[in-house]
């Protein structure tokens, strides 16, 4: 795990470090080690250079070590204040350096950078392992548990239990020998992530398709045909067009390329990009983070790293989870065979009764069939969905409608690229609130996905005010012609500021506690509730307006755009179950049972088909050997979060319309009760004030989904 990720609620007073420029003859402050004079303590891009980084870690890493070492040097007895409170603050200086640094690590990963992160994730998990095996440190956090607990109250006692714990989970209780294996497990998983982060985004980007001739590209759109001719600019102009691979398995393009060989191209590019068949594999990266995992569950006292992680989580243990998805898989199966087959007699209405559906044909028929049925297509409503108006009209109008925000551009703030953009957020009081950025086109320096993130958490304790990012790969149009998204990149933009609302809506007393700093099934709640806002008709019919006249979308395509939405959707439920099962099934293995990279595709595919999942037509939405949530990220054992948390979010969004999803006052009680309280109370008991049940009801989910 990086460093970042676990001390990020650490903080310390600034400091300058003087650093000679490359000419010898002038110092200059780094900017990495002030406090930014920007409005809001926003970071100064402008000033930032590469070069800063490594001496920016070296100085936060040592000040860190200094500030640990007076906590355990202090001749008092422990107290809150003095260990708790003194730990809290050890690392403000590290979190900030980190912050900036890791935003680029993501979005714009030059070479320069990456090198950088190769000296700096050894350095941290270095500091990791000995801040969470510093005895005496850990002895004092101890005496103030035992001592003080039931006598501190509200976030003081939350704070006091998440440290304290958080040290129990990472092995402070163990016996020395136990201790140095786990030190030794946390370096090398942080090496083996590092690499991860180096192979699968070249690999995503060595796997573009390229095409010679305009004509093999017949289906697409002008705009469509343009941008590959833009990413075959970008990327070497190999061929006069190329087709991109982004980061899940099925490609967006599929749905409307009419050359099938073209099709089965593209479709195993993106298979196949990082499994072995190519120059890139994963699968020995795979293998032994699996392995290493399961041995520190193992170290800790349990049976796998499942059941380690899900201790901390709403759902508690593996048991629970496969009951959930057992229920799902249950119900979905019937419905994803029926839907697979509507589509195939469809396929076979043109291309002959021996037609066989193919994953890579799936989309392109279920586009036609769509077309047919409901007379719509992706084609015909991308006219209205301009990134700026989805934007400024959507996503910041329905902010503004449920919870009084709005929200000012600031031109003044300089930024880590010239796509991004940069908002004052406002609450109904005229008091800033946050700051805003959005990122949101692709670019080869950027990994795939999407995500939210800060440069800044929310703080009282700091008084610090949010400073949260959005970051999206969409493709920006040809210089001249207007980004225009599909529905799925809209939802996408809402779900992404779902996130940067927690963010942003924060208000709690301490760093560690605030924002999005819950457990992985919840934390993906009230991005997936605020997808809901997309689709309500007063927020659609405010940002779908045609980029060129400027004309709301007619109503009878309005219609038939929102009945497509639940257009054959057990494929998308069932690409989730599947990569969700695959996860399950590679944290649920004991150390000895890990299998070896030459049978981890095997691993896979029996996984999947001990639980009814191992159908062709709908593959993993990620398969292992790209599945970044989960072997670069924070999401194993947890992908299937993504699904716990739709359910809380239908539940809400039940709430909302029953009240009156736009009324101030339903928004009101949502801030106060969930969105602005971050980690500072029992999750379940948070949903429970808001909706009024005692627990969540999965049935809705499938009703949502149009199951």
């Amino acid at each position: 795990m990086k460093i970042i990720k676990t001390i990020m609620s650490m903080t310390m007073a600034s400091a300058v470090l003087l650093q000679f420029s490359a000419c010898g003859q002038s110092e200059r402050e780094n900017p990495l080690l002030v406090e930014s004079t920007l409005p809001f303590g926003a970071p100064d891009f402008s000033k930032i250079q590469t070069t800063d980084y490594m001496p920016a870690f070296e100085t936060a890493i040592q000040q860190t070590r200094e500030n640990i070492q007076k906590i355990v040097d202090t001749p008092d007895s422990a107290t809150f204040e003095n260990t708790i409170l003194a730990y809290e603050e050890s690392g403000r200086l590290l979190d900030r350096v980190g912050r900036v640094f890791f935003a680029l690590v993501e979005a714009d990963k030059t070479p320069e950078i990456g090198e950088i992160e190769k000296k700096v994730q050894p350095m941290l998990t270095d500091l990791e392992n000995e801040i969470s095996f510093n005895k005496p440190l850990f002895e004092r956090i101890r005496q103030v548990y035992d001592r003080e607990h039931d006598s501190l109250s509200g976030e003081d006692q939350k704070l006091l239990e998440e440290i304290y714990k958080s040290f129990v989970r990472r092995g402070a209780l163990l016996p020395d020998d136990k201790m140095e294996r786990m030190k030794e497990i946390n370096l090398r998983i942080s090496d083996l992530q590092t690499k991860w982060g180096d192979i699968v985004p070249d690999a995503t980007n060595d796997a573009v398709v390229w095409v010679d001739k305009k004509e093999e590209l017949a289906g697409l759109s002008e705009a469509d045909i343009a941008q590959c001719k833009k990413d075959a600019e970008s990327r070497g102009g190999k061929a006069p067009y190329a087709i991109v691979i982004v980061n899940t398995t099925q490609q967006p393009l599929l749905s409307s390329l009419d050359n099938r060989d073209l099709r089965k191209q593209v479709y195993e590019a993106s298979i196949h990009r990082s499994d072995g068949t190519g120059k890139y594999n994963t699968f020995s990266i795979v293998c032994e983070i699996a392995k290493l995992r399961a041995e520190q569950a193992e170290i800790m006292g349990y049976p796998n790293y499942a059941s380690y992680s899900l201790e901390k989580a709403m759902a508690k243990t593996p048991e629970n989870v496969y009951a959930f998805l057992k229920n799902l898989i249950k119900e979905y199966s019937p419905k994803a065979d029926a839907e697979t087959k509507a589509i195939e007699d469809f396929a076979r209405q043109t291309e002959g009764q021996d037609f066989q559906l193919q994953p890579y044909d799936r989309f392109y028929y279920s586009a036609k069939m769509k077309k047919q049925l409901l007379d719509v297509s992706d084609d015909e409503v991308k006219p209205y969905f301009n990134v700026d108006s989805v934007l400024m009209n959507g996503v910041f109008y329905a902010a503004n409608r449920a919870y009084g925000l709005t929200f000012k551009e600031r031109k003044d703030i300089p930024l880590y690229h010239p796509d991004m953009k940069a908002f004052e957020v406002i609450d109904k009081d005229g008091t800033t609130k946050a700051l805003f950025y959005c990122d949101y086109y692709r670019r080869p320096t950027k990994r795939g996905g999407a995500w939210m993130d800060g440069f800044a958490k929310q703080s009282r304790q700091w008084n610090q005010i949010p400073i949260i990012y959005n970051v999206c790969n969409s493709a920006k149009a040809p210089e001249g012609q207007p980004s225009l998204l599909t529905w799925d990149e809209v939802t996408t933009m809402f779900h992404e500021f779902g996130h940067a609302l927690h963010g942003i809506l924060s208000d709690c007393q301490y760093n560690t506690l605030s924002g999005t700093s819950v457990a992985r099934d919840f934390v993906e709640m009230p991005s997936q509730f605020n997808e809901s806002f997309a689709s309500i008709p007063e927020v659609f019919d405010h940002y779908a307006r045609h980029y060129q006249t400027g004309e709301p979308m007619p109503a009878d395509l309005k219609e038939r755009m929102l009945k497509s939405i639940n257009f054959q959707t057990a494929y998308a439920l069932g690409e989730n179950l599947a990569a969700t099962c695959a996860d399950m099934a590679w944290h649920m293995l004991a150390s000895k049972d890990i299998p070896t990279p030459d049978k981890a595709a095997a691993f896979e595919t029996e996984a999947l088909r001990q639980v009814g999942l191992l159908n062709p037509q709908i593959p993993p939405r990620y398969f292992t050997s790209y599945f970044n949530h989960v072997w670069g990220g924070g999401y194993a054992a947890g992908y299937y979060s993504y699904l716990w948390t739709e359910v809380l979010a239908v539940n809400i969004a039940d709430v909302f319309a029953q009240r009156g999803a736009l009324k101030p006052e339903t928004g009101q009680e949502m801030r106060d009760k969930i969105l602005s309280r971050g980690n500072t109370g029992d999750l379940m008991q948070m949903f429970s004030d808001f909706t009024g049940m005692k627990e969540p009801d999965a049935s809705s989910l499938l009703k949502a989904r149009g199951l």
